[in-house]
């Protein structure tokens, strides 16, 4: 008895001692980004800020988890490009719709999962009433979708009798999702456009499975046991994607141009012009500190704008430094909205270039109409909530109001000097006296001798008097 218990003891004390079994076995991280609603310019900051919080987590897979009835195709064709793109393998989860862009994200994915009674497909491209678009914006939809599916590549299969070779995800099926004039035997005839169910993607082999839930998903993709990671979206996430939408972009420039037209139209100081300011910083601050508007473009649009202000207030006429102020400020907003590194603009596509170049044009184009509209419509009424802003009241001739100053017409022929310099217009003074002035011909210095030579427009129009 006593040397088992002797032996009990030992066993305890040593055993104690002794490393805990470890597990051969390590958890996958698992990243997953939620998308459950409209494909846009929130979904598409979401996108990034996962993939690259993924990447630096050096996560095993991705997975999307996707709920949408389609969005802008702008967006959704730059989340599909970074989906292709991704060093990490990117699975989504379709937890009801992916429709129209929703379809274009999932096909690029390495592949898909579908709930039971899940939906894929109707990616034509239509307008914000739902009608069809012309046939170039399908035509370039059918061409994305199509080299979606075929970025997959193809399966090899070997027989007995034959060897058979089959794409991985039918480009035509994907086509058919867009062009109702696709037809495939047994799957979609012509005047339709192809939406398919869970079980009908499973046999066409647009779809890897079903699922009931992220789990189960994480499951047949054999990555268990895993640690799943979600993508918290910031406030400061929301607000950036919806300043940088380009619907707000063009309101925006709209803003700026708008009020400049007005503070230029008033003398002084005032709220058209902070109204423009407030707009500005509005445009550039989440471009800035998303990093795609930089310093030196910032520094273009400035520099236009102050072109332009020195061009209508020092000098007379519009000619070269007009010009070049609307150059390098169009430049300057038109950069900002696009991912070129300083002078590189090799990662910008044609379609960006374009939908930058449109989003700035029309907000100027809207800006200008309806700034001239305003003018006429609003501050010229003597009612409603803008009629204050405008001076309506006016000042009949019978009344003693007169337009200039009569007494001002009689220093015409006198002499006097430069009381500022002319550039061309300044002050002079005469017989002890400041009036407003311009120079008729070129500049004037100051403490010059002037003859007034005409009285015009409530102003003296003056000419050097050599001595």
């Amino acid at each position: 008895m006593r040397k088992l218990f002797s032996l009990f003891i030992t066993l305890v004390l040593f055993g104690s001692a002794l490393p805990a079994q470890t597990s051969n076995e390590t958890e996958n991280l698992i990243y997953r980004l939620r998308i459950f609603s409209e494909i846009n310019s929130t979904s598409w900051v979401h996108t990034q800020n996962a993939f690259e919080e993924a990447e630096e987590m050096k996560a095993d897979a991705i997975l999307l988890h996707l709920n949408t009835y389609g969005g802008q195709v702008l967006f959704a064709d730059s989340i599909r490009t970074r989906i292709l793109n991704s060093k990490i393998p990117v699975h989504v989860f379709i937890d009801n719709n992916a429709a129209s862009a929703g379809a274009l994200i999932s096909i690029a994915c390495d592949s898909i999962y579908m709930r039971p009674g899940a939906n894929i497909g109707a990616a034509t491209v239509v307008n914000q009433t739902g009608e069809q678009m012309p046939d170039k914006y399908q035509s370039y939809m059918r061409s994305t979708i199509r080299a979606t599916a075929e970025s997959h590549g193809k399966d090899t299969i070997i027989t007995p009798t034959d060897t058979i070779i089959k794409w991985v995800r039918d480009p035509q099926i994907a086509e058919a999702m867009v062009d109702d004039r696709v037809y495939i035997p047994g799957v979609i005839d012509t005047g339709k456009v192809l939406t398919l169910t869970a079980l009908e993607a499973i046999d066409l082999d647009f779809c890897e499975g079903t699922a009931n839930s992220v789990d189960e998903v994480i499951e047949k993709l054999e990555l268990k046991p895993y640690e799943l990671k979600t993508y918290e979206p910031s406030f400061y996430d929301g607000l950036k994607g919806f300043l940088t939408s380009p619907v707000l972009q063009g309101i925006l420039v709209l803003l700026i141009i708008g009020g400049l037209y007005f503070e230029l139209q008033s003398p002084g100081i005032g709220f058209p012009l902070i109204v423009s300011i407030a707009a500005a910083i509005l445009y550039f601050a989440p471009l800035y500190i998303d990093g795609l508007a930089a310093n030196w473009e910032i520094l273009i649009f400035i520099i236009g704008i102050a072109l332009i202000a020195v061009e209508i207030f020092a000098i007379p006429g519009f000619g070269i430094a007009g010009i070049s102020g609307i150059i390098l400020a169009l430049t300057g907003l038109t950069l900002s909205l696009l991912e070129n590194t300083a002078f590189d603009f090799s990662p910008v596509d044609t379609t960006a270039f374009f939908t930058a170049l449109l989003t700035v044009f029309l907000g100027i184009f809207g800006g200008f109409i309806i700034s001239i509209w305003l003018s006429q419509k609003i501050l010229t009424t003597t009612s409603g909530p803008f009629s204050k802003l405008a001076l309506n009241t006016s000042q009949p001739l019978e009344e003693g109001y007169v337009s200039i100053d009569a007494e001002m017409k009689k220093l015409v022929g006198k002499t006097g000097k430069a009381y500022t310099v002319l550039r061309p217009s300044g002050r002079v003074e005469v017989e002890g006296k400041i009036y407003d002035a311009r120079a008729s011909e070129g500049f004037i210095e100051k403490d010059e001798s002037v003859e007034i030579s005409a009285f015009w427009s409530g102003q003296l129009v003056v000419r050097q008097v050599e001595e």
